[in-house]
């Protein structure tokens, strides 16, 4: 089994360094353009499964994806487990220095170690988020499918994957992942390995890394 982890493509939230958690919204122009791209470079991946986080940016990102594809699978499975973390008080709050709307230093741990961060006020921390998209992973690692396409939001796909990462303290590996990147797992025993991680299919010039004053 491959599977394909993809994050969601661009929301207004992310252009304008907005906290978005749960809060649903939809893909920008660019979202949408970035989305379809992707699906069609995987055009030639057979699908015969997919899941999807509830939120609309998730969704229609699946659906672009899975609309040009070659395999039987059109229509994602939703997974509230693979919903992106619920950042509690903090959702729809701006975070970028000199316009920030939250507290500067949990802001600050949250982008640079969050297994430190004590989690968002009325919220979840990073270890809950952990233990819900991996329980979602080990449940999929049992199934029968040649390839799946997985829809999920940034801070729900580093958690996801956080055990296969060769360092799994670095949380962010670098940095958040890009709009509409892809991991790749492939099969190995009862879990998985990861062969591919934030691989983008669009022009590089086109990705953006909006956390990186972090």
């Amino acid at each position: 089994m491959r599977v394909y982890v993809i994050r969601h493509g661009e929301t207004d939230s992310n252009a304008l360094g907005i906290f978005q958690g749960q809060t649903d919204g939809m893909l920008t122009a660019e979202g949408i353009e970035l989305a379809r791209v992707t699906g069609e470079a995987l055009r030639d991946v057979p699908f015969d499964a997919a899941y999807t986080s509830p939120l609309t940016r998730a969704v229609d990102t699946a659906g672009a994806v899975l609309e040009s594809n070659c395999g039987t699978c059109k229509r994602a499975v939703v997974d509230r487990r693979l919903i992106e973390i619920d950042m509690g008080d903090y959702e729809g709050k701006r975070f970028r220095p000199g316009e920030s709307e939250v507290d500067a230093e949990l802001t600050r741990l949250f982008f640079e170690d969050p297994f430190a961060f004590p989690g968002f006020p009325n919220g979840e921390d990073a270890r809950q988020v952990c233990v819900r998209t991996q329980e979602f992973l080990r449940e999929l690692a049992l199934a029968d499918y040649g390839n799946v396409l997985v829809s999920t939001h940034g801070f729900a796909l580093r958690a996801m994957l956080n055990g296969l990462y060769g360092n799994s303290n670095d949380f962010w590996q670098g940095h958040v992942p890009y709009n509409c990147s892809i991991s790749v797992l492939e099969s190995e025993g009862d879990g998985f390995r990861l062969v591919e991680s934030d691989l983008v299919l669009y022009d590089p010039s086109r990705r953006v890394d909006r956390y990186a004053s972090y």
